[in-house]
């Protein structure tokens, strides 16, 4: 009976045994006859398999075996290995179409997970299980239905009615007021209902620079106590009748209160000397006054008078708001928060609701500044005393 035909892996041995023999000084013939085959087999053997690898030499192992089986199935197996091809070809780009779909950036929370895979599913007509496979949301939590604390429509009503009132507080202000009112809330939760709701946030304010005396010396001018600094500055609008009006804004720089604001159409030195001489029976003289260098705050009268009562006055430069930060951040918020939000009629009416707004700044308000703390909540104005409004 005739030997068996070697197998490929047992001729690929051989070749290899060739190989070593060489390398250790045989020759060529010698480590042929050694494998026991005549030199044409050799030669055929190389020609064939001499430059396979265990790797190559497996995978013609099984496309050969690949081709026996169809021609054995008359075709059928390449049909069906050829269709498996075509469906996972076709989940690929099922996959990246709903990447594709999916909503752009990082799906980090449950909530935006939830909302994205029914999205997809909306769109592409998946099944859910496919939707977040694709997209990895876990089932579970795909179907689990959010539910809120028990409070949080009463909260969402409050904070609500809060922006309402106060159009141009952000969050973290609104959080203090609810807070005051009794709640017990963290300036997180109220930012997420806040955006679910889609309220708008504010800009946020730049940074103001560091304040330092005009004479150029190297001493910083800033508030220590309260009556340390006052800072006044004055404001222009207009009624509704197109007739302009001037509020004379006097804040304490160390406390954030506004001490008084006066309203006349116009505004000069002893008006400046008046507000001041009311606030100084009531308060005291403070140790210095910022302002600007203009016409009504650098006058002769008013400087000799400020020094007659021992006060300082510190000026700024020209062209350098900045270095009155606190009364410009104030008069910022005073112009956004009322005087571009209201119409007035007359100046008797702006005189009003001027006031209440002073008043609501000082003892209501959140200031950023104060841990958003109003400036004066423990402020009571005198039955005797009401600010002048000419």
């Amino acid at each position: 009976m005739a030997d068996k035909r070697p197998k490929p892996e047992d001729i690929v041995s051989k070749l290899r045994q060739v190989e070593v023999l060489m390398g250790q000084g045989m020759s060529r013939l010698d480590a042929i006859r050694q494998i026991g085959v005549v030199e044409q087999t050799y030669y055929r053997w190389r020609k064939k398999y001499g430059v396979m690898g265990v790797d190559k030499l497996k995978e013609l192992k099984r496309l050969q075996n690949w081709s026996r089986l169809s021609k054995r199935s008359g075709g059928s197996f390449v049909r069906r290995n050829n269709e498996r091809l075509r469906r996972a070809v076709s989940d690929l780009t099922l996959d990246k179409l709903i990447l594709t779909e999916a909503a752009k950036g990082k799906l980090l929370s449950p909530a935006r997970r939830r909302a994205c895979v029914s999205h997809v599913r909306n769109q592409l007509n998946v099944s859910e299980r496919r939707a977040c496979r694709v997209l990895g949301q876990h089932r579970s939590t795909q179907r689990r239905v959010p539910q809120g604390r028990a409070d949080e429509d009463r909260l969402v009503a409050d904070m609500i009615e809060l922006t309402r009132q106060y159009g141009r507080y952000g969050y973290r202000r609104i959080a203090a007021l609810l807070r005051e009112a009794g709640w017990s809330v963290s300036d997180g939760r109220i930012e997420r209902l806040w955006r679910r709701e889609g309220l708008k946030v504010p800009v946020k304010q730049s940074k103001k620079g560091r304040l330092w005396l005009n004479d150029g010396s190297c001493v910083r001018l800033r508030p220590e106590y309260r009556n340390h600094v006052w800072s006044y500055d004055f404001v222009h609008c207009r009624t509704d009748d197109g007739k302009a009006f001037r509020t004379l804004n006097i804040l304490d720089e160390h406390s954030r209160e506004c001490l008084a604001i006066r309203v006349k159409r116009k505004l000069n030195s002893v008006d400046v000397i008046d507000a001041l001489t009311d606030l100084f029976i009531l308060r005291g003289a403070p140790r210095f006054i910022r302002s600007d260098n203009g016409p009504e705050f650098n006058a002769q009268a008013v400087r000799d008078w400020i020094a007659a009562v021992g006060a300082q006055t510190a000026y700024i430069e020209p062209g350098s708001p900045w270095k009155n930060g606190y009364c410009e951040s104030f008069n910022g918020r005073f112009r956004d928060e009322l005087l571009n939000g209201e119409v007035f009629y007359s100046l008797r009416e702006a005189q009003i609701l001027i006031e209440q707004w002073r008043r609501h700044y000082n003892t209501k308000r959140p200031h950023s500044a104060l841990g958003y703390r109003p400036p004066a909540p423990e402020t009571i104005i005198p039955m005797d005393y009401r600010p002048t409004m000419h």
